[in-house]
């Protein structure tokens, strides 16, 4: 039996899911904003991000709950709760986020800085 060849790009295939997963329009922002409020419903994420609209909002919980980086908690209530909060595989990212948003500040907190 012969070796099995394994593609150079099979190694960075985990690398490209993850970022094509991260790299969604508001997804850092949604996961900055549910790290820093901690469990938050639906209007409040949607006024905290500010033009997202309400169909992208949606879908996007909906991707990161599919792939379990949030968790969606349902209060049947009048009218209905939906709050979603950071699951524990995401808050591995929690060091990333910190230091984007450290450089972030850096680069375009301050106007009066220099580029």
């Amino acid at each position: 039996m012969g070796k099995k060849k394994v593609s150079a790009d099979y190694h960075y295939q985990p690398l490209q899911k993850l970022m094509d997963i991260l790299a969604s329009r508001w997804t850092l922002l949604l996961l900055h904003r549910l790290h820093v409020e901690g469990p938050t419903r639906f209007g409040v994420l949607k006024r905290k991000l500010g033009a997202v609209s309400t169909k992208t909002l949606t879908v996007r919980l909906r991707e990161l709950e599919a792939e379990g980086l949030i968790d969606r908690h349902y209060e049947p209530t009048v009218p209905p709760q939906v709050t979603y909060s950071l699951t524990k595989r995401v808050l591995e990212l929690e060091g990333v986020m910190e230091e984007l948003d450290r450089i972030a500040e850096r680069w375009y907190g301050d106007k009066k800085s220099k580029r």
